[in-house]
């Protein structure tokens, strides 16, 4: 397994799994919609992408994926990334791959000079929460996070 960069190639395998993933966080599976998201995000240079690639031919080949979108800390007057979505496709798990999806990210969050990486997750997403931990990624205890639905 190789993890790597986005390609124009992975378009169909990478909104397969990003169907997956939004399925997975109790969204309605909508496979267009993941195609159009991801090709807009990709096309634009809005997100970094990173796949873990088995090496496959077939239609399995890509075992998840990671995306990263550049923001900023005003605090730190820094860039980071925030870690939105990462994701091992279901017959990939317990084989290191997310592991080696968030080593990729931060080794990459380092070369484009990132001060941090942030990421939120579901509260019940212990065994993410587990692999976040013992990587080095440190709960926040300090801030709570708040959205706001703009209709």
């Amino acid at each position: 397994m190789e993890v790597r960069q986005y390609a124009a190639r992975d378009l169909d395998a990478v909104a397969r799994l990003f169907n997956d993933y939004r399925v997975f966080y109790e969204q309605p599976s909508n496979l267009p919609l993941a195609t159009q998201f991801i090709a807009q995000r990709t096309q634009a240079n809005e997100s970094v992408l990173l796949v873990a690639d088995t090496g496959d031919t077939g239609d399995h080949a890509l075992a998840g994926f990671c995306q990263l979108y550049p923001s900023f800390c005003s605090v730190e007057a820094a860039p980071i990334y925030v870690l939105y979505d990462l994701f091992v496709a279901e017959s990939a798990r317990r084989a290191g791959v997310a592991k080696h999806l968030l080593q990729a990210a931060a080794a990459r969050a380092k070369r484009d000079g990132k001060v941090r990486m942030d990421l939120t997750t579901a509260k019940t997403n212990l065994k993410a929460q587990a692999l976040y931990e013992s990587l080095g990624w440190k709960r926040d205890e300090v801030f709570y996070t708040y959205n706001l639905t703009i209709a």
